[in-house]
């Protein structure tokens, strides 16, 4: 892509009525723009970020059994009130239609997916079942100040398991804490599995929280690995000594990326959802859910990954692999890059090419910097013909290459 094309712009000025980095730095660099507070509208550079994070997800959600479905936000107001979560639930958006017709703005799921899954389970041999989806929430937040981290309007994954048995439940549960791990690590985050409390579900559930001073939850850990709780329900303070000899637990600041419940029978026994077993008998099926914040994990690496002038964007979800700058006006330099641009392309390499005329070098760094492309390529008189300058967004040096070996560092 050409960057005198692209639709949005970067910007020097900090937007005032923003608080949080991830807000701030999103915003200057052109990926997202606010509509109203806690409500953003994602750019091309943003939409790009957004899909890719959203197809790591879905990789191994397909990978752990799951089928994909795209369930509706707007939702009947009879679910909300079976499972009595109409009158509940906080932070529902309650929309009333010029006929007089009460709905649900889906924060979650549940109440649409579990009546739809009582129509084709009937027997356990339907079970076990797993059911995701990426789709907007909605959800009323008193306070939307952390901007990607708290948003009234969000992009999320929910997967549901349907199973015979709590054991049957309990392993899948085990196998997604090793699938969630694995998905923050592909996306650039390394993640601590912590338990806390599981609200009118279970006595349990976890949540998956990166280390990050801006973070609206605390937890208290061990770095060895082995125990890590949300200080809500912590039992232990932090300086105790690990019982495995680690050391002392510490307490963090951390953002949470994503969360696994055991459902159990809350939702089934709502509905009335059940199996015949192999002798006939009924019985509820079990369930648990687990949650990924789609929108709030491009925030969350943001907040993880950038420095004073700007985002470093890990490459697994960066809007692109390269960004190529020329900074001279001569017409040879320009042909040249125009010839890596169309080679790289031909390659499969998406490359954000910096062609704007008239913009001085210095503000195509500075911009570079801010939108946070992992590698920079640059062209110029200097540099000199056949070869080109390349450094990563992470690293100072710099290193000049022909052009020929050019992609070799993309393989």
């Amino acid at each position: 892509m050409r960057l005198s094309q692209l639709i949005s712009k970067t910007s020097k000025q900090v937007p005032h009525d923003e608080v949080s980095t991830n807000a701030k730095l999103l915003i200057r660099a052109g990926f997202i723009r606010k509509e109203v507070a806690g409500v953003y509208n994602f750019l091309p550079l943003g939409l790009r970020v957004i899909n890719k994070i959203s197809q790591i997800v879905r990789e191994e959600m397909n990978a752990a059994g799951g089928q994909e479905v795209l369930l509706s936000a707007l939702q009947n107001k009879k679910s909300w009130e079976a499972t009595g979560r109409w009158k509940s639930f906080d932070a529902l958006f309650k929309v009333k239609s010029k006929y007089q017709a009460d709905y649900a703005l889906g924060p979650t799921h549940e109440e649409v997916l579990v009546p739809i899954a009582k129509e084709f389970v009937s027997s356990y041999r339907d079970l076990p079942l797993y059911i995701f989806q990426i789709q907007n929430k909605f959800r009323d937040e008193a306070r939307a100040k952390a901007g990607l981290l708290r948003g009234r309007e969000f992009l999320m994954k929910d997967l549901y398991s349907f199973h015979e048995s709590e054991k049957d439940m309990l392993n899948y549960y085990e196998k997604m804490k090793t699938v969630y791990t694995k998905t923050f690590k592909r996306l650039g985050l390394e993640t601590i599995e912590t338990k806390a409390a599981g609200g009118t579900f279970s006595d349990f559930s976890h949540e998956y929280q990166v280390i990050c001073e801006s973070g609206e939850d605390e937890i208290i850990y061990c770095p060895g690995g082995d125990y890590a709780e949300n200080t809500e329900i912590a039992t232990v303070k932090e300086g105790k000594q690990c019982d495995l000899g680690h050391g002392p637990l510490k307490k963090v600041k951390t953002i949470e990326v994503g969360n696994i419940f055991p459902l159990k029978d809350k939702f089934s026994k709502a509905f009335n959802l059940t199996y015949k077993d192999r002798s006939g008998k009924d019985h509820l099926v079990l369930m648990g859910c687990y949650g990924i914040g789609i929108s709030r994990l491009m925030g969350a690496i943001v907040e993880v990954h950038h420095d004073e002038k700007g985002i470093i964007w890990p490459k697994q979800v960066s809007p692109f692999s390269a960004h190529l700058l020329v900074v001279s006006d001569e017409s040879g330099v320009t042909s040249q890059a125009e010839e890596i641009y169309k080679k790289l392309t031909k390659a499969g390499i998406n490359v954000l090419w910096d062609d704007r005329e008239n913009v001085s070098a210095g503000e195509k760094f500075a911009d570079c910097d801010l939108i946070g492309i992992p590698i920079r390529l640059v062209v110029s008189k200097k540099v000199g013909k056949g070869k080109l300058e390349v450094k990563s967004r992470d690293n100072e040096k710099t290193e000049v290459i022909p052009i020929d070996q050019l992609l070799k560092r993309f393989s």
